[in-house]
């Protein structure tokens, strides 16, 4: 049986690892099988202490120690809503380098959350269920609504929010306007196929109504310096409902903290059990 990687981005944040850990224990419940949560970069630089004495692990120092202790056989499921090029390049070519350094060695990569062209209809499921709470929490009828993901250099990647962003607006129906945004996005017209910045929606839309709140959907999946406590997107609302008195725009919850994630990602390891359905990097 191979052993199973939880694999995200990583951040120098300790409440994304200990998401993480969370999900990986979620998932290796669900499963019965054992899960290593498992950061590409980054995880690293949080102090042991700030994680219960238990520093966390990024990939390739991760591999190094399996592979010396005798380990051949890598099932990794990504944590990235499209094809990053974590998965399109970095990981390829650390697995070409760890081959050629230790010999052959199979590493399988389950497919990103959102897959195109089909997609995964159960992220929309999760990104509505936000919704829905965030909705109720508040006591309000959700009217005005940006779906905002953090922007990609690859169009492939930005595709995934259009796509989840047409089926949330079929699910939500006539009255709700929903909006797409990125966090942050390269300059120049090379770039414009991300969308605008979300500090530019949100002022268009405080200019229109500043009375009426803007729900935010969160295409984020963890806790970090992006969409933790005090993290960018915070600071970017701040700075919208300091310019324009009256205005208020309210997150939803991030997409790893909904249970439906488990099992897209238990659905992914029950299709690597069969190879034709699972994806080899490198």
């Amino acid at each position: 049986m191979p052993a199973t990687l939880l694999l995200d981005n990583g951040s120098s944040r300790p409440e994304s690892t200990r998401a993480l850990r969370r999900l990986a224990r979620a998932l290796a419940e669900r499963s019965g099988r054992a899960v290593h949560p498992v950061s590409l970069l980054h995880a690293d630089q949080v102090p042991a202490e700030a994680l219960g004495g238990h520093g966390a692990d990024t990939l390739e120092p991760w591999l190094r120690r399996a592979l010396a202790a005798g380990r051949r056989d890598f099932l990794l499921i990504p944590l990235w809503f499209g094809p990053s090029r974590a998965l399109t390049r970095f990981i390829p070519e650390l697995t070409a380098q760890l081959r050629r350094e230790r010999g052959p060695f199979e590493l399988r990569c389950t497919p990103e959350l959102c897959p195109l062209p089909d997609g995964e209809p159960r992220l929309t499921e999760i990104l509505l269920g936000n919704i829905e709470r965030a909705a109720a929490a508040l006591g309000l009828a959700p009217r005005r609504l940006v779906l905002v993901d953090h922007g990609s250099p690859i169009p492939a990647v930005t595709a995934v929010r259009t796509w989840l962003a047409a089926r949330l607006r079929e699910r939500l129906g006539p009255g709700v306007v929903l909006d797409e945004a990125v966090m942050e996005r390269r300059p120049g017209p090379d770039y414009d196929f991300n969308g605008d910045l979300l500090e530019t929606v949100l002022h268009r839309l405080a200019a229109a109504d500043p009375a009426s709140p803007v729900l935010l959907p969160l295409l984020f999946l963890s806790p970090g310096r992006h969409a933790g406590p005090g993290g960018d997107l915070g600071a970017i609302c701040a700075r919208v409902e300091s310019a324009v008195p009256g205005f208020r725009v309210y997150p939803t919850a991030l997409v790893g903290a909904h249970p439906g994630l488990i099992d897209i990602l238990a659905g992914r390891m029950t299709a690597s059990a069969r190879p034709a359905e699972a994806s080899t990097s490198g």
